[in-house]
């Protein structure tokens, strides 16, 4: 996206460690982890879904999406490269309704979406090693596994692994929908805004437009730049690049199986379930119409897409958290330069977070999950995304921002539309919950 604070100060360089003058294409990194980590398997399985009932019609809306959360992510780095602060700290100084809403969402948002990672992690291994072992066992040790990697690894091997799963991910999304053969003429047609003449195609389309790749990860992108070793504003432009791609791949991904739903589901007229479940079911289509090799390249492609959701979670949001906790004991070290030391990697918070996410979620795997605890889940997570964005509105629009960095006209358009969108489908959320059994 364009710089959207209006600033055109060139950074000041200098010494052997600055930046370099230029962005470069080697530096990228916090891009390709938010990217991997904010699409998993239920956003694919969306987007197919998407493809599948309405053909290429909502090309344009999956586009938009991915400009909406480059908008977010660029305006969560630059709060960080422009005051050396983090985002957290950035919210407290909001008031300390922030602190408790951010503490209760992230105890009980870790729980359940630890269970659900592992899941999704789980269903690909067990489809291509049926024999093995019980789905819930799989899913114990891809937990166990991203809990040892995340613990024992520092940024810097944690990016070159989710680099090397990006490859997977992209390689088998692009080769899928080259596979199915796209109607080019069909899907320029649907960069047209368009709506489906279906019932509730307005909320369809604000879901498809909002649901992939926007979670906390949105959020968790500031901190891997500063992991990265970005933690001043001699940095921006080098961010910005990086944030492009990050959401450049994700709309490559996105259109990929769009293209995949509108060819090989849309014009056979099949269904497929939501959630992981309908992933492999795909993996079956696939090998009943190109065979096994094919399908056993997509479930590869499958697994590398949940996990790498998985340790990016395990990762980013327990850096969250230990900047959490070295606010409330009100460490007054400089927080970028804190993250960017690897410091807080090391930390009994951060270890402790990736504790929390691994085990108690086991205890799901084999109990099932409590009703009205993920009735809690997705009122917190429906809130979370318009926290994000007015918060985000409210920071970079007033004092705490260095007047040069604070937002354009066209970053808090941006961002008001991203927090209007995901209002939208918070209160729809909210709404579609069983209250009435909740009581």
């Amino acid at each position: 996206m364009a710089d959207t604070t209006g600033n055109t100060t060139e950074p000041q360089v200098g010494g052997p460690d600055s930046p370099p003058r230029k962005s470069s294409w080697k530096y990228i990194g916090p891009g390709i982890v938010v990217a991997a980590t904010g699409v998993g398997a239920g956003d694919l399985v969306a987007t197919l879904i998407a493809g599948s009932n309405f053909g290429y019609t909502l090309l344009w809306a999956a586009v938009v999406g991915c400009l909406v959360k480059i908008s977010l992510a660029e305006a969560a780095g630059r709060w960080h490269l422009s005051t050396g602060r983090t985002l957290f700290d950035g919210w407290a100084s909001l008031g300390r309704w922030t602190t408790w809403f951010f503490a209760v969402y992230l105890v009980i948002w870790g729980f359940v979406y630890g269970a659900a990672a592992m899941s999704s992690s789980a269903l690909p291994l067990q489809a291509l090693f049926p024999d093995v072992m019980d789905l819930k066992w799989w899913a114990v040790a891809c937990g166990l596994v991203g809990l040892a990697f995340v613990w024992f690894n520092k940024y810097a091997v944690f990016e070159k692994v989710m680099t090397v799963l990006v490859g997977v991910m992209f390689v088998v999304t692009v080769y899928l929908a080259i596979r199915v053969t796209p109607n080019l003429g069909d899907a320029l047609a649907g960069l047209l805004p368009v709506l489906p003449d279906e019932p509730d195609s307005v909320l369809n389309t604000l879901g498809l437009i909002g649901g992939v790749g926007g979670t906390i990860t949105l959020a968790a992108y500031g901190y891997w730049v500063n992991a990265k070793g970005w933690t001043d504003t001699s940095w921006m432009k080098i961010m910005r690049l990086d944030n492009r791609v990050a959401y450049a791949t994700t709309g490559i991904f996105v259109i990929a199986m769009l293209f995949v739903g509108a060819e090989l589901l849309h014009s056979a007229n099949v269904a497929i379930a939501s959630g992981d479940k309908g992933l492999i079911q795909l993996g079956d289509i696939l090998e009943q119409k190109y065979g096994t090799a094919t399908a056993k390249f997509f479930l590869i492609g499958f697994f590398a897409t949940s996990f790498t959701s998985l340790i990016g979670v395990w990762h980013g949001v327990s850096l969250m958290f230990a900047d959490f906790v070295a606010r409330y004991r009100k460490d007054d070290a400089p927080k970028a330069e804190a993250v960017a030391s690897g410091t807080r990697e090391r930390s009994w918070p951060f270890r402790a977070y990736l504790l929390w996410l691994t085990f108690p979620p086991i205890v799901l795997l084999f109990q099932g999950q409590p009703f009205r605890l993920i009735i809690l889940y997705g009122v917190l997570g429906a809130a979370f995304l318009p926290f994000l964005a007015g918060t985000l509105l409210w920071l970079l629009n007033s004092s705490r921002t260095p007047r040069e960095w604070r937002n354009s006209w066209l970053s808090n358009g941006m961002l008001a539309l991203a927090g209007l969108l995901f209002l939208v489908l918070g209160v729809k959320q909210v709404w579609d919950q069983p209250w009435s059994e909740f009581f």
